[in-house]
């Protein structure tokens, strides 16, 4: 999944401690990763559960 676009929070500072994720979107998923150990693993969604999920987060 290297060949992913990803792409993290741009509320995330680089050289932070804080716990981050990047996300990487096509057209039927998102897929999402530790953004400071990536090879830890990847954890996929369908586009319509992602997009709910972001809803209750606003």
């Amino acid at each position: 999944m290297d060949h992913l676009d990803w792409r993290k929070s741009s509320r995330s500072s680089a050289g932070s401690d804080a716990a981050c994720v990047e996300i990487a979107r096509l057209p039927q998923t998102t897929s999402v990763r530790d953004s400071k150990n990536p090879a830890t693993g990847i954890l996929t969604f369908p586009t319509a559960p992602w997009a709910s999920f972001l809803s209750t987060l606003v």
